[in-house]
């Protein structure tokens, strides 16, 4: 008799989609031991569990609503022009302004042009932001860090002020280094004196080569890149018109990376006479010897690799974990874990005093912790603080709705008939399905809005919300009542 209980209450589909998906998420959070030993999974971790280092950027911009009685492209071709920076225009309504103002600095600009200032807000368009995101992201692929998030903050107006940067394994000094400049490379001429002219950007370098000695052997560390077609004329014609390639040892050739020179030397005569022949797409930009010289070759391999972000930033904020540090979270959150469980439990065995109760709620309370650590796995979401208090707050949310389905299923103190179990059972879910809405509409805009150290405390907390309602809690319902039949 038993037998055929269990083995119908196994064919359940409530039950058997929940032993499915434990199962799908134990393989995929895949837990085995490396080779050295070490017990280790497929789960993803933030700076908050291991080494590493996170840097907040602020864009030096603003987006500034406007008026003016110009025609709209006469009026922003000569604002750019007026404030020596790119001037994009966002919308009918708003410009985006390349270049550090104040309110207060960019009004008489507006003014001089035909224009007015009618709004004013740091940071920049969602689109600006969109590429800054990317070429940043291409910035870190380059360095070859796996475990990084790059996460725009974008108010409810559009605009970006912020950009928070989060690498696992990287020190703060290099982050620093790499992430935390514009990376806008600049090559300019030396015309006469000490004076010199710009000659083009970093956004003329069509491929880049990995970082090399020249000559073989030299010592001497550098990238060697080359120009498009455009940019190859527009070198030529500049080192022409300044005299150049046929004064080369008094004309020095200055490249440029953040305003700061990474090489500056006499045009070589046998690249002038190469100048005065034709375009010269291929260069190689010097760094230095020993192991400075190629640390600094590698640095500006991956800005010219990546590209220059379209504004200036500067780090508004900073910080890093340590490996100990990261180490000692990880093992105060897995046993902040366990003594929750463990809490859970004894509160439901005080308040039914029946073991066969208690059991099957941890064990249904730990299955959905299971299935959410598998979900984290699959979709390579890294875990943090706030993600470890989202599972434990589903925890406490789960056992919740597992009491309101107890209580409701054993209401008067005894066991009820099939059909009236199930009006019961439907009742309870009920309420938990109105109770889940409540924490779904509550913890969306967390998982909406750019506020990135909330973000996984919010998704985590809805995935297993919806969890429960879809699969865990109709499978409870299914087994409690088995186990109370008896």
């Amino acid at each position: 008799m038993k037998q055929e209980r269990m083995k119908d209450l196994f064919s359940d589909w409530r039950v058997l989609t929940l032993i499915i998906l434990l199962i799908l998420s134990v393989v995929a959070i895949y837990p085995h031991f490396d080779s050295t030993g070490n017990l280790t999974t497929n789960l993803q971790y933030g700076l908050d569990f291991q080494q590493g280092s996170w840097i907040q950027l602020e864009f030096k911009a603003e987006v500034v609503g406007f008026t003016t009685t110009e025609p709209v492209d006469t009026f922003v071709a000569n604002l750019s022009k007026s404030l020596d920076t790119d001037v994009v225009q966002v919308d009918a309504n708003h410009l985006e302004i390349r270049k550090s103002y104040t309110q207060a600095e960019l009004e008489p600009y507006f003014e001089a042009e035909g224009g007015a200032v009618v709004s004013y807000q740091p940071g920049i368009s969602s689109t600006t932001a969109d590429l800054a995101k990317q070429i940043l992201e291409d910035k870190i692929n380059s360095m070859g860090t796996k475990d990084a998030k790059v996460n725009t903050i974008t108010g409810l107006n559009g605009v970006a002020q912020y950009v928070r940067v989060e690498m696992a394994g990287v020190d703060m000094n290099q982050a620093q280094q790499i992430i935390g400049k514009q990376g806008k490379f600049e090559i300019r001429i030396q015309t006469t004196g000490n004076s010199t002219e710009h000659v083009l950007y970093g956004d003329s370098i069509t491929s880049v080569e990995v970082p090399s000695q020249s000559p073989a052997g030299s010592g001497n560390w550098g990238v060697g890149f080359t120009l498009s077609e455009d940019g190859a004329s527009t070198f030529q014609n500049a080192a022409i018109n300044y005299g150049a390639t046929t004064d080369p040892s008094n004309h020095k050739l200055t490249m440029l990376l953040d305003n700061k020179s990474v090489y500056s030397a006499p045009l070589s005569a046998g690249l002038a006479g190469s100048l005065q022949s034709g375009p010269v797409r291929q260069l190689f930009a010097s760094t230095g010897t020993g192991t400075n010289g190629m640390q600094e070759a590698t640095d500006l391999e991956i800005q010219l690799r990546a590209g220059a972000l379209p504004v200036d930033v500067s780090v508004a904020g900073s910080g890093s974990t340590s490996a100990s540090l990261g180490q000692h979270y990880m093992e105060m959150c897995l046993i902040a874990g366990i003594l929750a469980l463990i809490m859970v439990a004894f509160v439901i065995f005080y308040r039914y005093r029946e073991p066969r109760i208690v059991l099957p709620m941890v064990l249904i309370n730990a299955s959905e912790i299971v299935i959410l650590l598998g979900f984290i796995s699959v979709i390579q979401f890294q875990m943090d603080l706030p993600t470890v208090a989202g599972l434990i707050a589903v925890l406490g949310t789960g056992i919740d709705q597992l009491v309101v389905i107890t209580d409701e299923i054993l209401h008067e103190g005894i066991v009820p008939s099939p059909n009236v179990y199930l009006k019961r059972l439907a009742r309870a879910l009920t309420i938990i399905v109105i109770a889940a809405a409540t924490v779904l509409i509550a913890m969306l805009p967390l998982a909406l809005m750019d506020l990135s150290t909330l973000k996984g405390f919010a998704i985590i907390t809805m995935m297993g919300v919806i969890i429960g309602v879809l699969v865990t809690r109709p499978a409870y319902g299914r087994i409690i009542m088995d186990i109370l039949s008896e």
